[in-house]
């Protein structure tokens, strides 16, 4: 049930969607958004208010930063007392990112923050914009029966799914089904009408809303292949003033059990270096139980990560460093789901 008494706020970041075609020169340009209806007339018709804040300058999301996490941080504290829901315009490439880092640094949010962008600019014919900026606000508005909010969580929609936001990762750059969700199901589907998987989606939480700014980027990820050598391994984990290091391993988590490799990772963990093990593969989960290549990095001191995106597991270390937790207690929370980012497992998995 959309509230027509709702007020949304629309955050423009920059990115594809509020793109226009210059008809002299035939460049693409950021348009006016305070001209927005007049862009999309449709949306005179949700009838709830909309507000509207554009970054300045706006970014292309391959720019996109930690000092922009926080600014959209900011912008929401500001705000979210006086708004029913937020809608963010960003960039495809890094979306997913943004929308992990989001779900971690908005702790105990109780109102919906959709993301949303566009493969095609706003002023192409065949644009899927107008869709997902429609759609996005739609879903910001709705709130069920009790006047709550329905999906009280960070999220991203795109081309018909809402997806939980640290479950997806951008998978096709040519195509409008830019996102999938491969661990976890869909949030939503859009057809003639919005249909919400409540068992899907996070409870509203008891817990007052806080909003958090420390992010620590001192992270690197090492990604295993076929032949890897020595030197390239000591020169990521032996990286100056490094915190962290996700290791993109094969399959459920394995690795090449050569001495060297397993004696380099025991002497990072060992100097304090936290070393996050995720999967190589679009779908599945680390079982480093599973297989004695996996045994050997667990006895190195490797934590799980069980099926984390890699925009999750980057933006969670983020979080837990920049926020100061000890090595053993950063290792706990890897472990188990903040924000509905890994798959719940019972303790002997764990």
């Amino acid at each position: 049930m959309i509230d027509s008494n709702a007020n949304i706020l629309l955050i423009y970041t920059g990115g594809t969607i509020g793109m226009v075609e210059n008809s002299e020169t035939g460049s693409l340009e950021a348009f006016n958004f305070s001209h927005l209806t007049s862009h999309i007339p449709e949306l005179q018709r949700l009838n709830f208010t909309i507000n509207t804040i554009v970054f300045d300058p706006v970014i292309d999301s391959s720019d996109v930063s930690t000092k922009h996490w926080v600014d959209l941080v900011k912008i929401i504290e500001d705000n979210y007392h006086s708004h029913d829901g937020f809608v963010i315009l960003h960039g495809t490439d890094t979306m997913a990112f943004t929308a992990s880092a989001l779900s971690f640094m908005l702790e105990n949010l109780n109102k919906p923050v959709v993301l949303t962008g566009a493969q095609l600019p706003i002023g192409k014919l065949r644009t899927d914009a107008k869709e997902n900026l429609i759609t996005a606000m739609e879903i910001a508005a709705d709130k069920d029966i009790t006047g709550s909010p329905i999906v009280p969580e960070v999220c991203i929609f795109f081309q018909n799914y809402l997806f939980r936001g640290n479950r997806t990762t951008k998978a096709n750059a040519d195509n409008f089904n830019a996102f999938r969700s491969y661990n976890y199901p869909y949030l939503a589907k859009s057809g003639i009408h919005i249909r919400y998987d409540r068992n899907n989606i996070l409870p509203l939480p008891e817990k007052k809303v806080k909003f958090h700014y420390q992010m620590d980027s001192h992270i690197a990820i090492l990604k295993l292949f076929p032949g890897i050598n020595k030197l390239v391994v000591d020169s990521v984990l032996q990286t100056k003033n490094l915190k962290a290091v996700i290791l993109e391993t094969y399959g459920s988590g394995n690795a090449p059990r050569i001495p060297w490799f397993i004696d380099a990772l025991k002497d990072a963990v060992k100097r304090g270096l936290l070393v996050v093990n995720i999967t190589q593969c679009a779908e599945g989960s680390v079982e480093m139980q599973r297989y004695e290549t996996g045994r050997e990095l667990l006895k190195a001191g490797v934590i799980s990560g069980f099926d984390l995106t890699v925009e999750a597991a980057i933006t969670k270390l983020m979080f837990l460093i920049g926020h100061r937790y000890s090595k053993e207690e950063i290792t706990v929370r890897m472990r188990v789901p903040l924000v509905g980012e890994i798959t719940r497992l019972d303790e002997r998995e764990i």
